[in-house]
């Protein structure tokens, strides 16, 4: 983990978050400022900047984010569906460089993204 990450810090417990899952692989949480009544951060517990800095020794904490994905969804309710984001870089909104997926739902949600 580094020291100046703000997920990293969240998952070493130094910042409070609530906290919704948690694994060997990954932590998820609570929005702060979520856009719909199901926002949850989904990070995996290795420090990845981002999707650029995927590689084949380290793309298996993808997967494991994915199926914690699947169970938090069920664990909310979103069996009728919800959608997963992930911003890649300062020109697609990243603004924590580790490596997180957004998931989205609990209403319904347009076709567009943007």
């Amino acid at each position: 983990m580094l020291n100046d990450c703000l997920f990293c810090a969240i998952m070493a417990g130094e910042i409070p978050s609530t906290k919704v899952y948690e694994d060997e692989y990954v932590y998820a949480f609570r929005d702060i400022n979520p856009v719909a009544p199901v926002h949850v951060l989904v990070v995996p517990k290795v420090h990845i900047p981002s999707a650029l800095a995927l590689t084949e020794q380290n793309s298996m904490y993808v997967a494991k984010c994915f199926e914690a994905i699947e169970k938090i969804a069920r664990a909310e309710g979103l069996e009728g569906g919800f959608r997963v984001i992930n911003n890649c870089g300062e020109d697609g909104g990243q603004s924590v460089m580790h490596l997180h997926f957004h998931l989205i739902g609990g209403t319904k949600l347009g076709e567009k993204l943007i």
